[in-house]
C-alpha cells in the first residue's frame, strides 16, 4: 500500500491511469469496474472519521435484505460537517460514539442497532414489522437481544407496539395479542363474550386451543400472535382450518396488523360472520371516527 504521497504524486498517478477515483479521496488501483463492497468501503471512507455503514446498507452487509439499494447510507456523528457525496445518504446521529458496531472489518452498525436505526426512520407499521421480522426470520438476531438493545435508546419510533411484538415473541405465546383482541375488538365494539383457549382435537389426533370461539354461532376466531410466521407453520394454520370447517365452523385469522392497526375493520368483519349465524347483534362504536357508525354493521 502507498503511503506518505504528496498531492502531486496522486495527481500524477490519475493522470497515467494507474489510479482511478472511485470517490472523493478514495482511489483503486484495480481496472474494471468496483465490486459491490468496494463501493460501501469507498462510501465510508469518503465519509470521514467515525463514519460507519447503517440502515439499509448495513442490512445488506449484515445478510438480512432481499437485494442491495440504490443508495448506501452512512452514519457520522452529529455535528460533525461533511459534503454531499453522490449515491450517499448521510445520517447524524449523537450516539455515533456508542454505537455497537458488528464484527467485520468494515465499520458497521450490528444487526440490533441496524434493526432499530430502521425502525426509527419507517413510515409505516407493514415497514417497521418487515425490518424486524427480516432479521429474526433469518437468525441474525433473537428478541431478547432486541429488546436490550431497545432498552439503550431514549428516543424510538414505534416504541410501544415494537415492545409489545418482541414481549409476544420473548414469552413464546399470544398473549400480548389476545390481550389486545379483548381491548381494542371485542369489548370495545360490543361483540359477544367468546370461549377462549378451546380444546379440540386436530386431524391427526393431537391436542391444541383454539383461541376464540363463539360455538353459539358456531365461528372461531385464530389469532397469530407470532411476529414473524415461519412458512413451515403454514400447513399446521391449514389444517386448524380444515379441522373448523370439518366440525362446522367457519374460521377467522387475524394477526398483528390486524388488531393493533385495524381493530375496528376487524370488529365489523367478525360482527358481521356472527351477524349472518345468528347473532342479533349490534356493535358499538369505539369512536366517532369507527367504521361501525358508518358502515351499519
Amino acid at each position: 500500500m502507498d503511503v506518505g504521497l504528496t498531492v502531486k504524486m496522486i495527481e500524477a498517478r490519475l493522470r497515467s491511469g494507474t489510479w482511478r477515483v472511485v470517490r472523493r479521496g478514495v482511489y483503486t488501483r484495480d481496472a474494471g469496474d468496483v465490486s459491490r463492497p468496494g463501493m460501501l468501503w469507498a462510501a465510508v471512507l469518503s465519509a470521514g472519521r467515525y463514519a460507519v455503514l447503517s440502515h439499509e446498507s448495513a442490512a445488506e452487509k449484515l445478510g438480512f435484505v432481499a437485494r442491495p439499494g440504490g443508495e448506501i447510507h452512512v452514519t457520522i456523528p452529529d455535528g460533525r460537517d461533511v459534503a454531499a457525496i453522490p449515491g450517499v445518504r448521510i445520517h447524524r446521529s449523537r450516539r455515533a460514539f456508542r454505537l455497537a458496531l458488528a464484527e467485520c472489518a468494515l465499520p458497521c452498525t450490528n444487526v440490533e442497532e441496524t434493526v432499530l436505526d430502521l425502525v426509527d426512520v419507517s413510515d409505516t407499521y407493514d415497514d417497521m414489522c418487515g425490518w424486524v421480522t427480516r432479521a429474526l426470520d433469518r437468525n441474525r438476531t433473537t428478541a431478547a437481544r432486541l429488546r436490550g438493545a431497545i432498552s439503550k435508546r431514549e428516543r424510538l419510533r414505534w416504541r410501544s407496539v415494537l415492545g409489545d411484538m418482541i414481549h409476544a415473541t420473548i414469552t413464546g405465546d399470544k398473549s400480548v395479542l389476545e390481550h389486545r383482541y379483548e381491548r381494542d375488538v371485542e369489548r370495545a365494539h360490543g361483540l359477544p363474550e367468546p370461549d377462549r383457549q378451546v380444546l379440540f382435537i386436530k386431524t391427526d389426533g393431537s391436542q391444541a386451543w383454539r383461541n376464540r370461539a363463539y360455538p353459539g354461532y358456531r365461528v372461531v376466531v385464530e389469532l397469530d400472535g407470532r411476529l414473524y410466521h415461519p412458512a413451515e407453520n403454514l400447513w399446521d394454520d391449514k389444517d386448524r382450518d380444515n379441522a373448523a370447517i370439518e366440525a362446522g365452523h367457519e374460521p377467522l385469522r387475524y394477526g398483528w396488523k390486524h388488531v393493533t392497526q385495524w381493530p375496528c375493520a376487524t370488529a365489523v368483519q367478525v360482527g358481521r360472520v356472527l351477524r349472518a349465524n345468528g347473532w342479533p347483534g349490534p356493535l358499538r362504536p369505539c369512536s366517532i371516527q369507527c367504521p361501525v357508525r358508518f358502515e351499519g354493521a
